[in-house]
């Protein structure tokens, strides 16, 4: 069976802008949203280093539990960015995009309710296997998730289709941390009160049921695979299909220079993103508890920057609505190297949530109009923006490190951030959108 022939038996009964199949779509934000927030920003961080002993020894060399917990980040990225490419060709030659988005939540849900049983440092390994297994279910997913787009919605709808998908996703995350922060700070309403640790242990459990569950909508909803029998050599296809979409990549310079200008500006945002929590302890005082209200007011806000930044797309384009979104991240840095003022930096972390919103799906969608005459190959397409994604959080926190280090301040390393979303605006300069996709432009011509 040729690949024309996988494609239409693909896509054979797909209804675009069908608004029960793009719901069920966007549940997958609101099922794996939960990882992204409670496993890997505001809760399992705090619970690992007071768990995990001040030393923790590997190949003979002892690391500090905090270096080790952001080493076990990186090698699951690490292996992400190396096979997500050659399992998206896979998909693609196959037609079995929802056997491998499946596969990788399957294993993300498990990871995370088994941190359950990470209970002391004793149990510190099936803890360090749990939360790989999380990471890699998570970043595993998203690069199958974010293929359906271009495939359920008509281009017109892209920015509308990935914001509201994100908004799904800070929503349904917070309404989740939120029970799961009264499970730990109010054990006694819940009858565990006096047990160390046990309430953020169900919230981990309750991740793991809660991405499980509310996927099980985006899985009856989507597209199906293609219900031909798996082909001998599937996986020589798969490495076929990747190169090709490769090439594809390499002889297209608006993809290019995007994919170019992604990498930039994502490596400033997700670094941003990593590490706020720890600039706002360190260099502006906040405490643990006004802490985790920094994280809800960003989430409760970038609902709404999503929503909004959509608008805007809608009505002056997708290049112009980056742009003005990678100016105001390039004052973030700028504004919290100098400001030292609690104050400021909550009205700050409320402008952080409203481009964190707007930016994501908007980058998503913009990749995707990119697409639109490549769409045979979207499962590996996008795995080049998943993976530049994976390389961006290296990149940008290798930065952001090595900054403070040399300069002992990490206000300079902040400074550095700009730096990052201005090369990243240059690159963006010369990508062309479709007259179509920048509507202030159509209409004057």
């Amino acid at each position: 069976m040729n690949d024309q022939a996988i494609l239409d038996d693909f896509t054979s009964n797909v209804k675009l802008n069908d608004k029960r199949t793009i719901n069920g779509w966007a549940f997958f934000d609101w099922a794996n949203s939960v990882y992204s927030l409670v496993i890997s920003t505001a809760v399992f961080p705090i619970y690992f280093i007071a768990v995990a002993p001040d030393f923790i020894k590997v190949f003979g060399v002892d690391y500090n539990s905090s270096s080790f917990y952001n080493f076990v980040v990186a090698a699951a990225f690490l292996l992400l960015a190396l096979l997500s490419p050659i399992l998206s060709g896979i998909a693609d030659a196959g037609g079995k995009r929802m056997k491998f988005l499946k596969m990788f939540t399957i294993m993300g849900a498990v990871g995370c309710a088994g941190l359950f049983f990470f209970k002391s440092e004793t149990f510190l390994w099936l803890g360090v296997v749990a939360f790989a297994m999380g990471t890699i279910g998570y970043a595993g997913s998203l690069v199958f998730y974010n293929s359906y787009l271009p495939q359920i919605a008509s281009e017109d709808q892209y920015d509308k289709v990935s914001a509201r998908g994100y908004a799904f996703g800070y929503v349904g995350s917070v309404l989740l941390l939120i029970f799961i922060l009264l499970l730990i700070q109010k054990p006694e309403w819940f009858g565990i009160a006096g047990k160390d640790g046990l309430g953020a242990r169900i919230g981990f459990l309750m991740v793991g049921l809660w991405w499980l569950g509310f996927a099980q909508i985006t899985f009856r909803r989507m597209p199906k695979d293609s219900d031909k029998p798996t082909e001998k050599g599937i996986v020589k296809k798969g490495f076929k299909e990747l190169t090709e979409t490769f090439n594809k990549v390499k002889g297209n310079i608006n993809v290019r220079r995007f994919l170019l200008s992604y990498l930039f500006f994502s490596a400033g945002v997700n670094t941003i993103i990593y590490v706020a929590s720890v600039f706002a302890k360190e260099e502006i005082g906040f405490d643990d508890a006004e802490l985790i209200l920094l994280i809800l007011i960003l989430q409760i806000v970038a609902v709404f920057g999503a929503v909004f930044f959509a608008k805007i797309s809608k009505i002056k384009g997708n290049k112009f609505t980056l742009a003005i979104q990678i100016i105001i991240w390039m004052a973030i840095c700028f504004v919290a190297y100098f400001t030292s003022d609690k104050t400021v930096f909550y009205a700050l972390v409320g402008v952080v949530g409203m481009v964190l919103g707007g930016i994501q799906p908007l980058a998503r969608s913009s990749y995707a109009k990119l697409l639109e005459d490549d769409v045979d190959d979207l499962t590996s397409y996008f795995s080049f923006y998943d993976v530049l994604f994976k390389i961006s959080i290296v990149a940008g926190m290798f930065l952001y490190g090595m900054v403070h280090h040399v300069t002992n301040d990490m206000r300079n390393s902040m400074l550095t951030l700009a730096i990052l979303f201005l090369v990243g605006l240059v690159v963006l300069f010369g990508v062309k959108f479709k007259p179509e996709s920048q509507p202030h432009l159509s209409k004057k011509s």
